[in-house]
């Protein structure tokens, strides 16, 4: 004897809704200038550090001399941080007062 079984159909999945990851906030760093440090210096630093090409590393530094700063990148606040306090770092051990700074980008 066979017996029927009320089989249901398998109950439909909903997919599972992704949770939308924001983007981290970004900050820049900033070039300040100041009238010690050699252009030289401040040169070597944004190829050593931003890795940059010697032509745009002293436009860079030319623009934060005659206006005195100049965002320099735009990073993630860890990544922006780093790379600040490391080229302020690299003044300081050759004593200068060369320094970067970060803030949130708008």
């Amino acid at each position: 004897m066979a017996s029927k079984i009320d089989e249901k159909p398998p109950a439909k999945l909903k997919p599972k809704a992704t949770p939308k990851t924001a983007r981290p906030p970004l900050y820049k760093v900033i070039l300040l200038n100041d009238d010690f440090t050699p252009r030289e210096f401040v040169v070597k630093v944004l190829e050593a550090v931003f890795r940059m090409g010697e032509s745009q590393a002293l436009s860079v530094m030319m623009t934060a001399h005659r206006r005195g700063a100049c965002v320099i990148a735009v990073y993630t606040r860890d990544v922006a941080e780093t790379k600040a306090k490391e080229a302020t770092e690299m003044g300081k051990s050759k004593g200068y007062p060369l320094f970067f700074t970060t803030e949130p980008e708008e």
